[in-house]
């Protein structure tokens, strides 16, 4: 395969190599950086593909071990949870600021589209690409956080 070829190749399956980061990353610059690292690799070892047939599930390997390798960088760093509170932006409430910042990704911005933005349960699912029951039951269980935590300060302030 000439370079022409490959570069070609490599140019129209991008869109497949994005989607497939996305699974993978959740951060868009550690998406846009393992694809671009994962390219780089193919080219330089574009001599060691045998069959020409098989170069997406090969650049999808190597797209996949890129995407384990920042994973594995990211395991370094400090999550967010150790680090200190910041403060609520001016005229929010501090509380329920902080209370938003506890709650677990997959819960917060159900929360924060529906009862902060104003969204529908119907229009927060075709943003998050999840079913409306998904939408419910994530707006249910942060509800039930939040009760959870008003008994919890209540009775430390006993």
């Amino acid at each position: 395969m000439t370079h022409e070829e490959f570069a070609r190749r490599i140019v129209a399956m991008q869109g497949t190599l994005y989607r497939v980061s996305c699974t993978l990353l959740p951060q868009l610059c550690d998406r846009e950086d393992a694809v671009q690292s994962a390219i780089e690799k193919a080219w330089c070892k574009q001599a060691t593909l045998k069959d020409e047939s098989r170069l997406q599930a090969w650049m999808i390997r190597i797209l996949i071990n890129e995407c384990h390798a920042i994973h594995r960088s990211r395991r370094r760093e400090i999550p967010m949870d150790i680090l200190p509170d910041t403060p609520a932006p001016p005229g929010a409430d501090p509380d329920l600021y902080r209370f938003f910042t506890a709650l677990p990704d997959k819960l917060r911005l159900p929360m924060v589209l529906f009862y902060l933005e104003g969204h529908e349960i119907k229009d927060i699912a075709a943003i998050l690409h999840l079913p409306t029951g998904t939408i419910k039951s994530r707006l249910a269980r942060g509800r039930e956080m939040m009760r959870r935590n008003k008994a919890f300060e209540e009775v430390q302030d006993l």
